[in-house]
Parts: C-alpha cells; structure tokens; sequence
C-alpha cells in the first residue's frame, strides 16, 4: 500500500472496524472481541507515512466511542469506574500497537515463512507491552482495586494476557490473509499488464 487512496481505504476500514467492535468494550456481552489492538497494529503498517495524524485521529476516535458508548448508558464519563488516571496510559498503549506495526513494515519484503515469524514475533511482543501498560495503569492507578499487589496484578496480567492476544491475533491475521491476497493478485496481474504493453 503506497497510493493515498489505498491509504483512505485502509483508514476508513480501520474506522469502521473499531467502531463496530470497541462498542463493546462497556458491555458484559460482546459478540465479537474489541479490536482496537489490531487496528493500531495494522494501522503503523499500512499508514506508517500518516503516523503522525493517523494515530493521533484513531486514539480521538478511540476516546470519543467510549465517552458516547458511557454517557449513552445514562453515566458520566468522568466517573465510570474505566476511567482512572490509569485511563491515559491507553495513549502509550495503542502506541505500542503501533509501533510493533511499523516495525513489521520496514522489516517486509513481502510474503514469507520469515515474514510470518516477524509477525508473530512483533504481535507478541507489542500486545504484551500494550496489555502491561493498559492493563497496569488500570491496576496500580484505579480506585477499583483496594489493595493492589505485585501479586495481585501479575494474576490479573496472566488471567487477561492470552484473551487479549488471541482477539487482537485473530483481526490481525484477517488482514495478513487479505495482505498475501492482494499481493497475489497484484503478480498474476503484472505479466498480463507487461503482455498488453509490449503489444501495443
């Protein structure tokens, strides 16, 4: 993807994607996993030349579901018990997301074996840090824990970790899929392309 208009696309998708999932997030039944992680993550490898807005829009965009998803159930957003000081370190989370995206793109060169370890090895590793981060700002920061423990968080980090990673890995190989299509597409494509040029 290096067209601005696939760039648009990409967005736009992403947009609609967190918006259709991150509704959720407030909810105890949640028909399909936020997937808030994986738009970030997807987001720095697809828009790493818009970074410096793209981010910023989808963290607005982030914050602003779950201010109107909050006062939509009658509550005020300031008092509900997700959002503490801790609330912030969001920001540095989904950064993290999109960090490990970015990273994954400058180390591609298009569909691999090697390439599909990357991507594991970057999804594991910034959903980890994003759950630290998101996940330890709740805990140590919230009025919701009474007594928080070393302990105590580390369990909780465990007890959430794999959920997270698995939602998050699930999104995320839907666009790898759609990314080894397209590139597929894209080589069938060329030679048919090539033919037509050198005929006429």
């Amino acid at each position: 993807m290096n067209t601005n208009l696939q760039r648009v696309i990409v967005l736009s998708l992403l947009v609609l994607l967190m918006a259709a999932t991150r509704s959720h997030v407030f909810s105890h039944f949640t028909p399909v996993p936020d997937a808030s992680w994986a738009v970030f993550f997807i987001g720095g490898f697809y828009l790493r030349g818009w970074s410096r807005w793209a981010f910023p829009l989808l963290m607005v965009l982030a914050v602003g579901i779950d201010w109107a998803v909050i006062t939509g159930q009658g509550m005020s957003f300031w008092s509900h018990y997700c959002v503490s000081p801790g609330y912030w370190f969001l920001v540095p989370a989904h950064l993290a997301m999109w960090m490990g995206g970015l990273w994954l793109r400058r180390h591609y060169s298009g569909a691999s074996v090697p390439a599909l370890g990357r991507l594991a090895a970057s999804l594991v590793a910034a959903t980890a840090l994003c759950h630290l981060l998101a996940q330890g700002g709740f805990y140590w920061l919230s009025d919701s824990v009474a007594e928080p423990t070393f302990a105590g968080w580390a369990k909780n980090y465990g007890d959430w970790f794999l959920p997270y990673l698995q939602g998050t890995a699930m999104f995320v190989t839907l666009a790898a899929i759609a990314q080894v299509v397209s590139e597929q597409v894209a080589r069938h494509a060329h030679p048919i392309a090539s033919g037509h040029k050198k005929q006429g």
